[in-house]
């Protein structure tokens, strides 16, 4: 049996218990405080309590709320006194008032701490800085009224700063003082540069040294909070003082001037270096390495743009970027040459940006004489682009892209001879070699371009040189041992020779050579590259001694490439021989003809298919040409029928045979058009003979077909155009024999159980009857009593819905009977 105390003992015992925890609870929180002061003082952030899982972020306390908003209103208390109720003390009164205020709130928190109040202490540092901020308003009065303001600013913002961060080192478990003075200390020097007006370059070395303060804070002090708050303000005051420098670098118009303004930049560029030395994290110093990089090329190229003219600031700053690679063969941490690499790869970059406009307007500036053809050859390959350059000096642009191609193909170069300290800076270098390699081939091609417009050779030796940066490129594409190369180069080469067949356009005999000279080009690469591919898709899997170092794709783009210059080649000399479009025409099916032929020679090859694709666009053009003269775009059609009849005899071309007998067929239609024949059946009648027995052939190889697929096409060919015609004909052979021919496939249908013929016969049967009895009908109609229709109408109704369940039954075994035909 449990014996329960009375009520004053149980009392009792209960407040000696709380009394009992709360003195154990106090000794915790101070063995807690003076642990937390040792470890600030040790430098290491706190561990956290509980490191095996995530800690979700603490509520604020109500005693944490009540104490900010507690010294905010005392702050706020403090500004009205020394704002508001300035006028009722003397001015030793005031000042003696505030002095006392601040010392004994800067004096509280190191007797709180005592007690191990610490957030009480907080609260009341932070009303004591304050205050101190406020005791320097009556002191200018008091003492320095004669002071510029941005003057006492100045001294004021250094005087608070080095005071608390006195006090945050007496008091160093307070976490407030520190931090704020290092805000504080980002003022005097950009302030006293704003009271001497200084100028524009001492408020951007202000700026840089306030910065290279903040970096030195950043990088050796033990606070966390402190390093933070310096590299948050070294960030955003040397990012300030960086731009002034560059701006006024560009503004420069002296080289004094810009020396001037390159001291600054190089000035900053020393103390991201520095950070990117000695951090730790290699993001940061990497960042660091190459921001003072590109700061060391900014210095440099500003002063260079005062000495030399303006168009070589671009290449001068290259050389500098260039210059910056000399960092990687040298002993400096990995980040540091990283980053000396990014900022050359950021110049590098810039220049080729600047320069590629020059080799754009030579690539397509020639698209102009699509509508000048055999105007006349210009005087020169600057003239025969039709767009003035961008440069003053064009070869400027192509001499940039030139030096940085050698330094990409030296990188590459350093990268296969397995460089050591590339190595170590790319790894092992297999990501990157391959985009190195072929950037430095497309800025070759790009410079190859752009030369013969920047040297402004003649018309037919800058479309030369064109065509040999062509014929180059698909020499490379023929040698080339990877897939990528190969379909590289071979991009490069077809959109060069693009421009070369448009720069060909000025005369009549640079069109015809130089049109023949690119489908032989693209025929032969095509060629030598189609034999170094399998015969089929798995024909290296299937036994073959190596794989082929191509893919298909190099294979199809110079064989498409190579048919679409010979159907422009066919079309030039057309028009030089002085043949209208319609004429020129069938002349082109030559084209698609011997493609046909090609690809059925090829058999399987991968490369058979776009041959294929690109006669039939071929074929296309033809008919276009010859769209304007019926009788010859018969002959197109029938010429393009037969090419496609011959391609559907291949046994994996035989859906070809439906494109050939629609193009057939619509040969005869337009030669029968051509003719004015109007009788439809003239039309239709040569279509449906052979669909028909098309069918018929199908239905003895396969019974099971069904007779819409082997009939269907066949009949409503015929049917439907008849039946349309029928009801516009006035006279009576044509109905009469529609009806006939209805009949006679209703029965047949019928007969042998057939169901197209049968619906397709009794549905024509039915609208032709109909049409020959819709005169009478309406005759009829109009002889009888308005009510007759409408009670006629009601007297059917009545009686389908009586007899529903029948008739619904008779059209069940309709449809069954339907069903079990054919």
């Amino acid at each position: 049996m449990t014996n329960i105390p009375p009520p004053t003992e149980e009392l009792r015992l209960l407040d000696w218990e709380l009394r009992q925890l709360e003195a154990r609870r106090t000794q915790l929180l101070r063995r807690r405080a003076w642990l937390l002061g040792v470890l600030r003082a040790a430098g290491p952030a706190v561990p956290p309590s509980h490191p095996a899982g995530p800690a979700a972020p603490a509520p604020p306390s109500a005693q944490n709320v009540l104490l900010t908003l507690g010294g905010v209103l005392l702050t706020i208390a403090a500004i009205a006194f020394t704002v508001v109720s300035w006028g009722h003390l003397g001015i030793a009164g005031r000042s003696a008032a505030l002095g006392v205020v601040t010392l004994a709130a800067l004096a509280a928190p190191a007797l709180l701490l005592r007690r191990s109040l610490r957030s009480t202490a907080e609260a009341v540092a932070g009303l004591g800085l304050a205050l101190t901020v406020l005791d320097s308003y009556p002191l200018r009065y008091l003492a320095l009224h004669e002071t510029a303001t941005l003057g006492y600013a100045a001294g004021t913002s250094v005087v608070l700063a080095m005071l608390w961060a006195g006090y945050g080192l007496l008091l160093g478990e307070l976490c407030l003082p520190l931090p704020t003075a290092v805000a504080t200390a980002q003022l005097p020097l950009i302030l006293w540069a704003g009271a001497v007006d200084a100028g524009e370059h001492a408020m951007t070395a202000a700026l840089l040294v306030t910065a290279a303060f903040d970096a030195a804070l950043a990088l050796w002090a033990t606070v966390r909070s402190v390093r933070v708050v310096a590299a948050v303000g070294g960030c955003a005051l040397g990012l300030w003082g960086a731009a002034g420098a560059g701006l006024l670098s560009l503004r420069a118009t002296d080289p004094t001037e810009a020396a001037r303004a390159g001291v600054l930049l190089l000035f900053a560029a020393l103390i991201v270096l520095v950070v990117a030395w000695r951090a730790k994290e290699t993001r940061t110093a990497a960042g660091a390495a190459g921001a003072g990089g590109l700061l060391v090329v900014a210095a440099c190229g500003g002063v260079l743009r005062t000495v030399l003219p303006p168009e070589w600031t671009v290449p001068a700053c290259l050389v500098c970027g260039v210059a910056l690679l000399t960092a990687v063969r040298t002993a400096l941490p990995r980040p540091v040459r990283i980053g000396a690499a990014g900022a050359s790869a950021v110049v590098q970059g810039l220049a080729v940006l600047w320069a590629l406009p020059v080799a754009a307007v030579a690539l397509i500036g020639p698209l102009g004489w699509a509508t000048r053809i055999w105007t006349g050859a210009p005087r020169d390959a600057r003239a025969a682009l039709l767009v003035e350059p961008s440069l003053s000096h064009p070869l400027l642009a192509p001499l940039v892209l030139a030096a940085v191609a050698a330094v990409l193909l030296m990188v590459s170069g350093a990268l296969s001879r397995g460089s050591a300290s590339l190595g170590s800076l790319f790894g092992s270098g297999a990501a990157a070699y391959p985009v190195i390699r072929y950037g430095a081939a497309a800025l070759v091609w790009a410079a190859g371009v752009a030369l013969p417009s920047a040297l402004g050779l003649p018309y037919a030796a800058g479309l030369g040189v064109q065509m040999t940066v062509a014929a180059i490129l698909l020499i490379v594409a023929a040698r080339a041992t990877s897939t990528a190369s190969a379909l590289t180069a071979s991009t490069l080469a077809l959109v060069s020779s693009v421009s070369v067949a448009f720069l060909s356009l000025p005369t009549e005999a640079a069109t015809l050579g130089t049109l023949g000279a690119l489908t032989a080009l693209f025929l032969a690469a095509c060629a030598w590259t189609a034999r170094r591919l399998p015969s089929t898709p798995g024909g290296a899997a299937a036994g073959a001694a190596a794989p082929a170092p191509h893919g298909p794709g190099a294979v199809a783009l110079t064989a498409c490439a190579a048919l679409a210059y010979a159907t422009a080649l066919v079309c030039a000399a057309g028009a030089a021989a002085g043949l209208r479009p319609e004429h020129i025409g069938p002349a082109v099916l030559a084209v698609p003809a011997l493609a046909a032929f090609a690809a059925a020679r090829l058999g399987p090859h991968p490369a058979a298919l776009p041959v294929e694709v690109m006669a039939a666009a071929s074929g296309v053009l033809a008919l276009t040409l010859t769209v304007a003269h019926a009788p010859t775009l018969a002959l197109a059609l029938a010429l393009c029928g037969l090419i496609a009849a011959g391609t559907a005899l291949r046994p994996d071309r035989r859906p070809v045979g439906y494109a050939a007998v629609a193009l057939l067929l619509l040969a005869s239609w337009v030669r029968l058009a051509s003719w004015e024949v109007v009788t439809p059946e003239a039309y239709t009648l040569p279509a449906t003979v052979p669909a028909l027995l098309i069918g018929l052939l199908r239905r003895r190889r396969d019974p099971e077909v069904s007779s819409w697929v082997a009939y269907g096409p066949g009949l409503a060919l015929t049917l439907l155009p008849s039946l349309a015609a029928t009801w516009g004909d006035p006279h009576w052979q044509r109905p009469l024999l529609l009806g006939v021919a209805a009949l006679t496939l209703t029965l047949t249908g019928a007969r042998h159980r057939l169901r197209a013929p049968l619906v397709l016969g009794g549905t024509v049967l039915a609208l032709d009857t109909l049409h020959e009895l819709a005169p009478y009908l309406v005759q009829v109609a109009g002889a009888l009593p308005r009510w007759l229709p409408p009670a006629l109408a009601g007297l059917l109704l009545l009686a389908v819905g009586a007899t529903y369940e029948q008739r619904l039954g008779d059209a069940r075994r309709l449809r069954n009977a339907l069903d079990r035909m054919h």
